[in-house]
């Protein structure tokens, strides 16, 4: 790489501290943090959606984690020499005044490297407020040709580039770093913007340089996923692209590339287990409840790609590095794969607009007619929540052809909404149920889709009228993230519609029965242990019952278990589906019944380090088997989470349609091509 290139960069690699700047102001104003600090280092304002403002705040308190028991351990140590933070690519962070207010600077000062530019903006900005001079006390100026731009008794801020270290070195020596004192090391997403080898000779000097100290590292892992590919993308285009990550590409390869380095000790989680382990139920409740959410999965997978590691050099520090129990969270990884289902791009005739959203719904409304609404996707160019129907359908050659029809008539217009359920009544009706607008906002009524061809009969030309089915004020179903299920009793036929979540409880456990013919809500017994409240999760018709499989529960976390509905002569009984071995939890999957087996597809989970393929469930045994999915035929990234699937059993084929999400600040992704699974070594197996 030329000398240009390297400067272009490091010029991106320096804009992603202005964006986290704003993005640390935004999380301190809607109270996840406290920190009166970063408005003051950071001019202007910027909101933040509630999905960075979790990922920030994730991040904030794995940090505060570190440095609190780094402050607490050497505090103790009375005789030792005062304790040094070296933080590496420190931007606009307000650590040290946080630390000076908080009174946990007696004992201890700070030292900051970044690159010069930002080093010279930070300490302007400080000697330019007041509030800010006052915590720092008496401080001085470095000169033009200085590295030094701001020294004060405990707080030392100086432009160097990472990549020279031997400068870093003299410079963090004249600056007053002493080696011998007790050092935790700081790098927050700064790794990973090295080269390799600058990388690890950064390393290797840490742990020749400090030999009693600790080195905390936040950043990015696990590329190899749909998520990872989609993470990778975004900061190519930035021009600051991560480096390492194929070679240290989760935990275990992070730990053994700093013991190697010559670190004592290593330990690190992903940013799921660090928030499940090593914040209180109380603690998270109280975030959860901060502002509206509802962008689950997309958090969950920024967290799995995202680790917390702390390495020790000497034996000072090795105890700060030992991780709660596996039983606090417990690693369920699926078992070795049975086989393999191959993924194909679906093709279509002509130039015919994909299917690119998520959240939506999709019926097989006859053998060769499938349709999609809702949702949030690309409409003409435009990401919004969709108003266009979509229309999949085969023809004579069994070729596909994929089409937009929007609603006709004067009537109910489409509302936008996403997370509903659609159901089919006949060939030409279906009935929608929940959704949402917004996370503050549901979906009311029932609505009913009804189909009229063109006189030629041409599918492609089929008109959809929107009406309001039930009664004008039926508000049973506020909810979303639900399902609806066809269930038979006395020779009746009902929808199960289960679980979900509304604006007031965060998740449902509760239950209705519609009847079909006659749309009325009806109540019919249901004897045994139910289910815990969940949302996102699957429902599948099976013998007259409901089969209802994982899901996310009342503390966000993924489940495992299923349940069987079953029908009996008194109304329904739940059962408890013993399943060996145990599925590893998930949630926003497909499920489907076929030959007897269940199948889930796809979905997010967080108890393992792999990504989810097909999990497929004898339901005579119990016994459960994974499948992985090749992809080498279709386009990657294949993100299956908000997406839909239709079961074509006869040609023992499963169509994935949509998909995809908001990825963290990445951007939102959607799966550019509706996907067909080959299911016949399913039946082959038999």
């Amino acid at each position: 790489m030329g000398p240009r290139s390297r400067e272009r960069r490091a010029g991106a690699v320096q804009s992603t501290n202005d964006s986290s700047a704003l993005s640390k102001r935004s999380l301190a104003a809607r109270g996840y943090v406290r920190d009166p600090y970063a408005a003051l280092l950071v001019p202007g304002a910027a909101r933040r959606a509630p999905l960075i403002h979790r990922g920030y705040y994730v991040r904030a308190r794995a940090v505060r984690h570190y440095v609190r028991a780094f402050l607490k351990q050497t505090g103790a140590l009375h005789a030792a020499p005062r304790a040094q933070i070296l933080s590496l690519g420190a931007g606009f962070d307000s650590l040290y005044f946080r630390l000076k207010t908080a009174g946990r600077l007696a004992r201890a000062a700070v030292w900051e490297v970044d690159f010069p530019d930002v080093a010279r903006r930070k300490a302007e900005r400080i000697g330019e407020t007041p509030e800010l001079c006052a915590l720092t006390g008496p401080f001085q100026r470095g000169k033009p040709a200085s590295a030094l731009y701001f020294e004060s008794v405990d707080y030392r801020i100086l432009g160097l580039d990472l990549r020279q270290l031997q400068r870093v070195d003299e410079t963090l020596g004249a600056a007053g770093l002493d080696p011998a004192s007790p050092t935790l090391l700081l790098a927050e997403a700064v790794l990973t913007y090295l080269e390799p080898e600058s990388a690890a000779a950064l390393i290797a000097w840490a742990a020749g340089r400090f030999p009693n100290a600790l080195f905390v590292v936040y950043e990015q892992m696990r590329p190899q996923d749909a998520f990872g590919q989609f993470m990778l993308q975004h900061f190519r285009q930035l021009n600051s692209p991560l480096h390492g990550l194929e070679r240290f590409p989760d935990v275990e390869a992070q730990r053994r590339r700093f013991l190697q380095a010559g670190w004592t000790a290593c330990g690190a989680v992903d940013m799921n287990e660090f928030y499940r382990c090593f914040l209180p139920a109380e603690e998270r409740r109280r975030v959860e409840n901060i502002e509206p959410f509802d962008e689950f999965e997309e958090w969950h997978l920024k967290c799995a790609h995202y680790f917390i590691l702390a390495a020790s050099r000497g034996d000072t520090f090795s105890h700060i590095l030992v991780f709660p129990p596996s039983e606090v969270f417990p690693r369920v990884n699926p078992a070795l794969p049975s086989g393999v289902f191959p993924a194909s791009v679906v093709t279509s005739k002509g130039q015919c607009p994909n299917l690119k959203r998520y959240g939506h719904a999709s019926v097989l409304v006859s053998p060769d007619v499938i349709l999609s609404a809702g949702g949030f996707g690309d409409q003409e160019g435009r990401h919004c929540r969709v108003s266009q129907f979509h229309l999949f359908s085969r023809d004579c050659d069994s070729e596909w052809k994929g089409s937009q029809i929007r609603s006709c008539g004067t009537g109910v217009q489409w509302d936008g909404r996403l997370y509903h359920t659609m159901t089919r009544l006949s060939e030409s009706q279906v009935l929608v149920l929940g959704g949402r607008l917004s996370p503050v906002c549901p979906a009311l009524g029932v609505l009913q889709l009804q189909f009229c061809k063109s006189e030629d009969n041409r599918t492609e030309d089929l008109k959809v009228t929107i009406t309001k089915a039930g009664r004008k004020d039926d508000s049973i179903l506020s909810c979303w993230r639900h399902s609806a299920t066809e269930v038979s009793y006395q020779n009746q036929e009902y929808l199960f519609v289960y679980g979900g979540r509304s604006v007031v409880e965060p998740v449902l456990s509760d239950w209705h029965f519609l009847h079909v013919e006659t749309m009325t809500w009806v109540q019919i017994p249901v004897e045994g242990e139910a289910p815990e409240a969940r949302h996102s999760h699957s429902a599948s018709t099976w013998q007259g019952g409901a089969l209802i499989a994982g899901g996310l529960g009342a503390s966000e976390e993924p489940l495992n278990s299923v349940f069987f509905l079953r029908p009996i002569s008194c109304g329904f009984l739940w059962e408890s589906v013993d399943i060996q071995p145990p599925v590893t939890p998930r949630y926003s999957h497909t499920a489907h019944v076929l030959n007897g087996k269940l199948l889930l597809v796809g979905g997010v989970w967080i108890h393992s380090s792999s990504f989810p393929g097909v999990t497929v469930i004898n339901l005579t045994t119990g016994l459960s088997s994974e499948y992985q999915i090749d992809t080498t035929y279709v386009p990657w990234p294949l993100m299956l989470h908000n997406h839909t699937s239709i079961l074509l059993p006869e040609e023992q084929q499963l169509l994935l349609l949509g998909g995809g999400g908001n990825c963290f600040s990445f951007g939102t992704y959607f799966n550019p091509h509706t996907v067909t699974l080959d299911l016949s070594s399913l039946s082959a197996g038999q």
